[in-house]
């Protein structure tokens, strides 16, 4: 695939290619992982822990890995798997992803057995960055969503940065990661489909209440685009600066491809970025939608 012209009109909407990459020399590399553990943590989520080279730590909170799911069925699966880092384990020199089974990909990820070997690329992309003079952050996430979201606590923990983390889920079954933020101090609202609690008005009670307290320095949310729609509201309203995690479909990972292109608005014009390269972590504020 040829590269898209950055002077051509892609729609009405004057769609164009977005700003160069801002860090060209980002190291990423091919590893050969050993499988520690691949256990189920709930009736649709599993949560494998590998064992990586020590080339592997320098993953990010936001980054991702692009993994080589072996097949479930016996048919080649043509595409690697983009997979956001649910956690790094320095001292053990371990990577962690929490994942749901429901593609080729993923069911066969489920497959992989403690001492298999799994092959992964990265770390790419740009992660998650936290102000110093933010005090007090707020996490807002949904579905695998919470996954992406995870690292924040660790990232905010380290600088001493208070978390309010919101994790949206259909029931309380499936709500992830609640331990994770808790153990590193973290203040952790669940809301759910199966009581209300999870309608957009309840949620912008819980946010209005966080930053009426003082408690909501910056925005981050991944999973929902109802709830990416509700931060970019009030974040314009209150200036509140934040972050969205993007997923998507990709090919190559690196940014040659183009395959991840999605649409972004910046100072009023309508633009193209590559998820893998320019993200997925980008400003709240300039996402059209999730």
């Amino acid at each position: 695939m040829s590269n898209p012209d950055p002077n051509r009109n892609y729609t009405n909407a004057a769609l164009r290619i977005g700003a160069p990459d801002p860090l060209p020399d980002r190291p990423a590399a091919e590893f050969i992982s050993i499988v520690s553990t691949n256990d189920w943590v709930n009736d649709e989520y599993k949560l494998m822990v590998v064992d990586v080279h020590e080339k592997a730590m320098n993953a990010k909170g936001g980054q991702f890995f692009h993994l080589l799911c072996p097949s479930p069925d016996g048919a080649e699966v043509w595409m690697r798997r983009p997979m956001s880092i649910y956690r790094v384990n320095e001292e053990s020199c371990q990577l962690e992803f929490l994942y749901k089974c429901e593609g080729r990909g993923t069911v066969g990820m489920g497959m992989l057995e403690p001492g298999d070997e799994f092959n992964i690329t990265g770390p790419l992309g740009i992660g998650f960055t936290i102000d110093p003079a933010w005090k007090n952050i707020v996490v807002l996430g949904r579905g695998v969503g919470l996954a992406t979201l995870a690292p924040l606590s660790k990232m905010a923990a380290d600088r001493n940065v208070g978390v309010t983390a919101i994790l949206s889920a259909r029931n309380p079954d499936v709500v992830m990661s609640v331990d994770l933020f808790e153990n590193l101090g973290a203040k952790t609202v669940v809301v759910v489909d199966s009581d209300g609690g999870s309608a957009v008005e309840n949620v912008e009670k819980i946010l209005e209440g966080l930053i009426a307290d003082g408690k909501a320095d910056a925005f981050y949310t991944c999973g929902s685009n109802r709830l990416l729609t509700l931060m970019k509201r009030l974040g314009a309203v209150h200036d509140i600066p934040g972050q969205v995690a993007m997923e998507q479909i990709m090919v190559c990972g690196f940014g040659a491809c183009y395959v991840c292109m999605r649409t972004f608005e910046v100072n009023g014009e309508r633009i193209l970025r590559r998820v893998c390269r320019e993200g997925p972590i980008f400003n709240m504020q300039e996402a059209v939608g999730w």
